[in-house]
C-alpha cells in the first residue's frame, strides 16, 4: 500500500484524507489524493502549485484531487498532467477512482512514489467527523455551496468511530463538521441534537478522557446547553472556538450571521458565571463596508471578552458569493493591517489569562517531545522525563515561556 495524502484548509480535510485512505486500502496500489480548499483564492493558489509540484516529481503516479478548491476550480487542476478531479459529491465512491484508473489517457503500469513531503503534524488526538454541509448562507462563504446541504451521521456511527479511536489509543475526541452546531438526527423516536450527542457519547463511552469541539456557531441554541455540560463534566473541556467573524452589529448583518455582539457578550457571561471557561474565535477582517470605525468595534469587542486566540484573517472575495460584488471593498493592504491589529490584542488576552492560571493543576494531552495541550489548547512543555505520545497526566503549571506554560507532573 503507497498511497500519500496532503490536506489544505480545515481539520477535516485531513479527516476525509484518512478516510478515503482506508477505503482505497486494497483496491488501489500506488497513488497520492490531495484535498484542496477553497476559502480564499490563497488556499485554491497553494493547491494548484503543491499540485503541479507533485506531478513533476511523480510523472507515472496517478494523483487524484477532491476538495472545494477542485470542485470550484476543477480546470485548474484538470490541465496538470496524470491529475484527475474527484467532485466533492464523489470523494467516497470508491468506483469513481477505479474507474479512473481504467481509463487513464497516460501510463501509470509502474507506478513509483519518488517525491513526497508531507508537513502535516501527527496529532495525539482524535478528530471525529459528525456531520457535513451547511444550510445558511452567508454572504462570504463559498464551502457551503461546495459542500451541498447539512447532512447529520447517524449516532450509532459516530459511537463507531470513537470507541475505534480509543481503541487504537487516543483518548481526546475532537467532534468536528462544517457547522458542526446544526447537527439534529431522531434517535429512539426524539430530536437528537449537538448537546445529546456530547451528552451520550460521554455517557456511553467512559474510556474519552477529553471531549472537545473543533468550533461552533454562536447563534445555536445548543451552545448553552454545551456549557451546562461542561460546567457538569470535567471529562468535556472548558474551551470553546466561535465563528465569531465579525464583534460589529452591522457587518454581522451584511455577512448575514445571525448572532449579534450582544449575543456573544451573553455566550460569555453565563459561561464564565462560578466556572471558568476560556474562548477563542474566527474574525474575517477587511469585510465590504467595514469602516474604521465599525472595525474598531470588533477589536473592542475582542478585548471585552478577553478571547484567548483569534484566528483572523483578510476578506478575501469568492467567486458566486454576494459578499464578491458588494460595494466598498476593502483594500487587501488595510485588511492585512487589521488582522495585526486584533491578532495582538489576542496575544495580549491570552498572556493576561496565561498570568493568572501559573500554579494550577489541569490535565493534559501530551502531543510530542514532552509538549501538551491543556484545556484552554495553549501548549504546555513539560519538564522531567519522556511522556509517551497520546498519554493524558495532571500537570501543575509553574511558569511561562513566551506563548507556552512550562509545568511539571504533579
Amino acid at each position: 500500500m503507497n498511497i500519500k495524502t496532503l490536506s489544505f484548509g480545515c481539520r477535516l480535510n485531513a479527516l476525509e484524507c484518512e478516510k478515503i485512505t482506508k477505503m482505497l486500502t486494497g483496491n488501489i496500489e500506488t497513488a497520492i489524493l490531495v484535498n484542496t480548499c477553497a476559502v480564499t483564492g490563497e488556499a485554491e493558489r497553494q493547491s494548484a502549485q503543491t499540485v503541479r509540484k507533485l506531478s513533476r516529481e511523480n510523472p507515472n503516479v496517478m494523483i487524484f484531487v477532491t476538495g472545494c478548491g477542485a470542485t470550484r476550480n476543477p480546470k485548474l487542476f484538470e490541465k496538470i498532467p496524470h491529475v484527475v478531479v474527484i467532485n466533492n459529491k464523489d470523494k467516497m465512491n470508491l468506483s469513481v477512482y477505479q474507474n479512473a484508473i481504467k481509463v487513464a489517457g497516460f501510463d501509470i503500469s509502474c507506478p513509483e512514489i519518488n517525491a513526497f513531503k508531507n508537513t502535516e503534524s501527527i496529532l495525539s488526538k482524535k478528530f471525529i467527523q459528525v456531520q457535513n454541509g451547511c444550510n445558511h448562507d452567508c454572504t462570504y462563504c463559498v464551502t457551503r455551496l461546495l459542500r451541498g446541504k447539512s447532512v447529520s451521521f447517524e449516532y450509532d456511527d459516530v459511537l463507531s468511530a470513537v470507541k475505534e479511536a480509543i481503541k487504537n489509543g487516543f483518548y481526546e475526541i475532537v467532534l468536528t463538521g462544517v457547522d458542526t452546531a446544526s447537527y439534529v438526527k431522531l434517535y429512539d423516536g426524539k430530536l437528537f441534537l449537538l448537546a445529546d450527542l456530547c451528552e451520550k457519547l460521554l455517557h456511553d463511552v467512559p474510556d474519552i478522557k477529553h471531549l472537545r469541539l473543533s468550533s461552533i456557531d454562536p447563534a445555536s441554541p445548543e451552545i448553552l446547553k454545551i456549557i451546562d455540560l461542561m460546567k457538569g463534566n470535567p471529562r468535556f473541556m472548558p474551551h470553546l472556538h466561535l465563528s465569531m467573524q465579525s464583534g460589529s452589529d452591522t457587518i454581522l448583518k451584511s455577512m448575514r450571521r445571525r448572532h449579534t455582539a450582544d449575543m456573544l457578550r451573553k455566550i460569555i457571561n453565563t459561561a464564565n458565571k462560578d466556572f471558568q471557561i476560556s474562548f477563542s474565535a474566527d474574525i474575517i477582517c477587511g469585510f465590504p463596508g467595514e469602516t474604521e470605525k465599525l472595525f474598531k468595534e470588533t477589536a473592542d469587542l475582542i478585548r471585552e471578552l478577553k478571547l484567548i486566540h483569534v484566528h483572523a484573517f483578510p476578506f478575501s472575495p469568492r467567486p458566486d458569493t454576494v459578499a464578491a460584488v458588494m460595494p466598498n471593498q476593502i483594500n487587501r493592504s488595510v485588511s492585512k493591517q487589521r488582522v495585526k491589529i486584533i491578532s495582538d490584542i489576542a496575544k495580549e488576552n491570552r498572556a493576561d489569562f496565561m498570568q493568572h492560571q501559573i500554579g494550577k493543576t489541569v490535565s493534559v494531552l501530551i502531543e510530542e517531545n514532552n509538549v501538551g495541550r491543556t484545556p484552554d489548547d495553549i501548549d504546555v512543555k513539560i519538564t522531567g522525563a519522556p511522556i509517551p505520545n497520546k498519554t493524558i497526566c495532571d500537570v501543575k503549571l509553574i511558569g511561562i515561556d513566551t506563548n507556552m506554560f512550562i509545568g511539571v507532573c504533579a
